[in-house]
């Protein structure tokens, strides 16, 4: 296949005060594409960036999914925008159902239709799948609704409580959902309480003890083009959440070749990270979930070599791929104020309030942890010299909400 020279393209990025969205503007805008921001925040994270071409408000796409629509439309046209980057969960539930009519526009929007990307965000019919294929997944029960509350029977504590999906409706409005955490009865009917009927279905699942490990991927027209893997060091909040703190590791070849099956029972087509928990005492990785999207810590996958949006953009604008490209490995990436908030809960809240695990660090040496601000192979994944604006927009934003 003859080689595509990709052209300056103009590109719109959503959700720009995520922390993925400014990695893709520090990405793709210094390679010559002109790179714009949209965000439901007046001042936004990647807005602040040296490397976007412009930033504009629109509405929430999960308070608003019409509104952020409209609005999004408005600036594809106004921009002349050719590839559209949706980064968060509601951005894609969103403008996915328009992606066959934005491609029929000239407009690139390099993930797959919506019935994919809903199959695979549902954690029920994921993890019953990831069992067919043989893949290590937590025991749990499903609750269908708020009655079969009444027959739960819990016979190992600690559970998780995780919604079948991380953003649902109600009455016509999205809600994100959260996981929670329950050591007892008590707890776990408290959770339930408060959980409104959109919710269901439930899993109360067995919770797994041991580091986090992330296999990302990028696989188009059914070819793998980039692999990537990291393991969570810090996390927000401590018990589990998003990482803070995390290193490039080796991709096992074991869990690479799960993920890839895994993805293609979906005909999965994009970038998509695959989360896994290695229980502590066997050693025995446990498939957790799949985000069919940009992931938070993207950035440490560019530090380490695997750009994904540039290649991403490569694959679906028709580039032949040069094969998987290498990373390095040790590389650690530090989300600043992410871990100062780490820090601050591990300090103010108790181990059984947090349902920490036996084993977890103490107070005293997560301040110590913390307090190691550098070592060699850290990266400050949004402080840049090149780029600082939009740790200081970052910084003003972390003050005036406390």
């Amino acid at each position: 296949m003859r080689r595509v020279v990709l052209r300056v393209k103009e590109i719109l990025v959503t959700d720009g005060e995520q922390r993925a969205s400014l990695a893709i503007v520090r990405s793709l805008g210094p390679a010559g594409h002109r790179v714009h921001v949209c965000s439901p925040r007046a001042r936004c994270l990647a807005g602040a960036s040296r490397y976007r071409a412009s930033s504009s408000r629109v509405p929430d796409p999960l308070r608003d999914p019409p509104g952020f629509l409209a609005g999004v439309r408005d600036l594809v046209e106004r921009l002349s925008i050719q590839v559209l980057i949706p980064v968060t969960e509601s951005s894609l539930l969103a403008l996915l159902p328009e992606k066959e009519t934005l491609e029929e526009r000239g407009v690139n929007v390099p993930f797959p239709p919506l019935e994919v990307f809903a199959a695979v965000s549902d954690r029920t019919r994921l993890l019953e799948t990831a069992r067919d294929l043989g893949m290590a997944v937590p025991s749990a029960v499903t609750l269908e609704s708020a009655e079969d509350q009444r027959d739960l029977r819990v016979r190992s504590w600690p559970v998780v409580v995780k919604p079948a999906r991380s953003v649902s409706e109600d009455a016509g409005d999205r809600i994100k959902l959260q996981v929670a955490h329950a050591a007892n009865d008590e707890e776990l009917g408290r959770i339930l309480r408060a959980l409104p009927a959109a919710a269901y279905p439930i899993l109360i699942q067995q919770r797994i003890v041991g580091p986090g490990l992330g296999v990302f991927l990028l696989i188009w027209n059914d070819t793998v083009r980039a692999v990537f893997a990291h393991r969570r060091i810090r996390e927000k909040p401590p018990q589990g959440g998003v990482s803070v703190y995390r290193e490039s590791i080796a991709a096992e070849a074991g869990l690479v070749t799960g993920s890839v099956e895994l993805l293609r029972r979906f005909d999965w087509q994009g970038v998509a990270m695959v989360e896994y928990k290695k229980d502590r005492d066997s050693g025995v990785p446990y498939l957790m979930e799949v985000n069919g999207r940009f992931w938070g810590s993207l950035q440490l996958a560019i530090d380490s070599g695997v750009d994904f949006p540039r290649l991403l953009l490569e694959a679906s604008e028709g580039q032949t791929a040069s094969g998987v490209p290498p990373y390095e490995v040790g590389v650690r990436s530090r989300w600043w104020w992410g871990d100062v908030d780490h820090l601050y809960i591990r300090l103010r809240r108790s181990d059984r309030y947090l349902s920490l695990p036996p084993g977890a660090p103490r107070r005293l040496r997560a301040l110590l942890e913390f307090l190691k601000v550098w070592r060699p192979g850290d990266r400050s994944e949004v402080l840049r010299a090149r780029d600082p604006g939009p740790f200081f927009r970052e910084a003003v934003d972390w003050f005036l909400n406390r």
